[in-house]
């Protein structure tokens, strides 16, 4: 049995009429650049996480990288992150010739460690980037209560968290100054490409978010300010005005593919239950440390995370088995070799090296079917022994 990672066509064909149609109707309006189409999704999703005002952006990278344009992030200046990320995370704080500082994660979220960030606060530090990793809240509260003792900027990187509730009901994108969103085609709201949001409850710097993503520019070609082409394009916001509808019911479907892997998991013998991290289990599974019942999307699942030791063998077996997977992330920034300057001590993040070294993620995309998930468990099972 076939076990692909992730099948985008699955879903393309569940509304390939009315995708088709809009982006007809996008080409014979010529109209490609900032125009009804991508005010319609900014209202949207600023409805949607409850927040005042969105701006859509090219990218993810191009959020984060806007975001802390926003703020003032200048040489010299240093950023707090989680070494354990999508890339993007520390590039755009090199990018922007400030210093990325790294700290370690929490063995069951993997998202930054609170009682890492305050040993690594300087005279020079601006800023920290929690990030919602895998479609799950950050302590946000632990967060935001260091950053109001320090008068530091939180941006959330909320790449793979759109619509994530946190623990008081709060939504991903509110919880700090700036929130950050991708639509890249994996995310579990995916456009045909690149785009990005940025969501803000501060009427200065939504303000200056719009003037930073053309060029700088108000009125048009008068600039106070140095901005970029951080434009999300009317074909791409088309897409995702009509996929967006489909999210939550998109979204809980992968929870419920993530509670059956689960189930079969522990069911198996492999695991006794989540969130584990002694590999006594054969299989550490991940845990939503948010579920709740008054919590719609308490965790969005996009992606599901395990662990086990020989992970590469296992790797090379699922493919041998047709079974689609992936690793998030193999080198954390401290490893990174562009990053070699920072001297970082390999055993200040002994969770990440863990992580890079031991995690996989199996499919768990929406379309994914029982007898796939559970053809994924029995390969596991069949390769522990």
């Amino acid at each position: 049995m076939k076990v692909p990672l992730l099948d985008l066509k699955a879903q393309y064909r569940t509304i390939k009429e009315e995708i088709d149609k809009k982006l007809i109707a996008v080409a014979e309006s010529q109209y490609f650049i900032l125009g009804k189409e991508v005010q319609e999704l900014e209202k949207t999703i600023a409805e949607y996480i409850n927040c005042k005002f969105a701006v859509g952006v090219s990218s993810g990278t191009d959020a984060l990288l806007i975001a802390l344009m926003a703020v003032d992030i200048k040489p010299g200046d240093e950023v707090i992150i989680p070494t354990y990320s999508f890339f993007s995370t520390a590039g755009v704080v090199a990018r922007l010739n400030a210093t990325p500082v790294f700290t370690d994660v929490d063995p069951v979220t993997f998202n930054m460690l609170p009682s890492d960030i305050e040993k690594k606060i300087t005279k020079k530090t601006k800023a920290l980037i929690p990030v919602h990793l895998y479609g799950q809240s950050a302590e946000m509260d632990e967060i935001n209560a260091i950053a109001k003792k320090h008068n530091l900027f939180v941006i959330e990187d909320g790449a793979q968290a759109i619509g994530v509730d946190y623990k008081d009901g709060r939504r991903a994108g509110t919880l700090g100054h700036i929130g950050c969103f991708s639509f890249f085609p994996s995310k579990n709201l995916g456009c045909f490409g690149d785009g990005g949001m940025v969501t803000t409850n501060d009427e200065e710097l939504y303000n200056k978010l719009k003037i930073l993503r053309v060029h700088g520019s108000k009125p048009k070609y008068y600039h106070k300010i140095i901005g970029g082409n951080f434009r999300l394009d009317e074909i791409q916001a088309a897409v995702l005005n009509v996929k967006f509808p489909h999210l939550d019911k998109w979204s809980e479907k992968r929870r419920q593919n993530a509670n059956l892997y689960t189930e079969l998991f522990i069911k198996s013998g492999l695991a006794t239950k989540e969130g584990l991290t002694d590999y006594s289990e054969k299989v550490l599974l991940p845990k939503p440390v948010y579920k709740s019942d008054k919590l719609k999307n308490y965790h969005i699942y996009n992606q599901y995370v395990i662990r086990v030791k020989n992970r590469d063998k296992l790797r090379d077996f699922l493919k041998e088995k047709e079974i689609g997977n992936e690793v998030y992330y193999p080198v954390p920034f401290h490893r990174q070799e562009c990053f070699t300057y920072l001297n970082c001590q390999d055993s200040d993040y002994p969770v990440s090296n863990d992580a890079s070294e031991n995690s996989i993620a199996l499919p768990i995309y929406p379309e994914l079917t029982n007898e796939q998930i559970s053809f994924v468990v029995d390969s596991i099972k069949q390769f522990l022994g």
